[in-house]
């Protein structure tokens, strides 16, 4: 089944509101996306086309102001890790990445560290615009808010998928979400530069969005050793699982290992990403019995995509898509209500 994939597969999330049968139809095609790809483009999505826009020419922007304006909000000054890095400031499988971004997280007041001593508090707190460029906070944020509201509908539409209640990660947002932006440039590589825009990883969270411009990049491993190129689609979104939403799921939606290359020497990649992200806060509650799934439902194997950490990667079976033995439907209802789902994450995450 995986050596017929060759492209992303293409959904359209405005199917959700559409005849029982379109409906019934995109989950079908939404959980077979995520569980042997772990990848999709996204249309229908409901995000005007002129933010869209707005967005990217303000991103764009952004990387052109002089590097004095765009170190005045370098990330080294901001306590909430927000603001701007040069590129080669981050470190993937041993090898800098070549990429300048600039970090955007929910725009809140800081907590007062007496009254919220842990560390997670540190991450709220408001983020560090730039003087010379002041458009670049309302179309951030009009387009964090939107993504934010789409986000959580597909959240939805995933629980609907694997037959649990519409509302079954909602707790897992909160009604704070940390929603994480990455206003991102690649630079052309010189030559004898290293191809590494980005080395190969998952990401962590529940769903990634990227909103791409036309330079290709982005690569996808759906096997052991093959990747396929996330092309620009125009009017859409790539959509990725986190591995977040693939332990909620105990191991049956995929997290999957991508990878950016440079673009060649006089061209650049603009991207801008969303990270929608669990509320802020982790409890320590325990995990009562009935939600301890790994006895009966098989696990990813283990294999190093990243330096420092053994990250989880599915083996994905063959024939049509299909519930593990024992995991189906009527045991996730069992197993994954909500409050288990939470606690389980909780647990694991925290």
């Amino acid at each position: 089944m995986l050596q017929s994939i060759t492209a992303l597969p293409l959904l359209d999330l405005s199917l959700l509101d559409g005849s029982p049968a379109q409906r019934s139809a995109f989950l079908d095609e939404l959980r077979f996306a995520a569980r042997h790809v772990g990848f999709f483009y996204l249309t229908g999505h409901g995000i005007a086309p002129a933010l869209l826009a707005e967005v990217q020419q303000q991103a764009r922007a952004f990387f052109a102001l002089p590097e004095a304006d765009k170190l005045a909000v370098g990330m080294i000054n901001s306590p909430h890790f927000r603001g701007y890095n040069r590129a080669a400031s981050e470190i993937t499988r041993g090898q800098p990445d070549l990429r300048e971004q600039f970090d955007v997280g929910a725009e809140r007041e800081p907590l007062a560290v007496a009254q919220h001593p842990a560390a997670w508090a540190r991450l709220q707190g408001p983020n560090q615009w730039p003087a010379a460029l002041p458009e670049l906070k309302p179309r951030v944020l009009a387009w964090q808010h939107a993504m934010t509201r789409m986000s959580l509908r597909l959240l939805r539409a995933f629980a609907q998928g694997l037959s649990l209640p519409e509302n079954a990660f909602d707790a897992l947002y909160g009604d704070k979400p940390n929603e994480h932006i990455k206003l991102i440039r690649y630079p052309g590589r010189h030559a004898g530069q290293s191809r590494q825009g980005v080395g190969a990883h998952k990401d962590s969270g529940f769903l990634s969005f990227l909103l791409q411009d036309q330079q290709a990049g982005l690569q996808v491993e759906v096997e052991e050793g093959r990747w396929i190129d996330a092309a620009p689609r125009p009017d859409t979104l790539v959509v990725n699982i986190g591995e977040l939403l693939e332990l909620a799921s105990n191991g049956y939606l995929r997290a999957t290992v991508h990878r950016v290359v440079s673009p060649p020497v006089g061209r650049e990649r603009v991207t801008l990403a969303i990270f929608p992200r669990r509320a802020a806060g982790c409890g320590g509650a325990g995990v009562p019995a009935g939600a301890r799934t790994a006895a009966r439902c098989p696990r990813p194997h283990q294999r190093p995509a990243q330096p420092v950490a053994a990250r989880r990667r599915l083996e994905l079976p063959q024939g049509p898509p299909a519930f593990p033995p024992g995991c189906g439907p009527a045991f996730l209802r069992r197993r994954h209500t909500a409050p288990c789902t939470v606690r389980l994450i909780r647990r694991s995450l925290c």
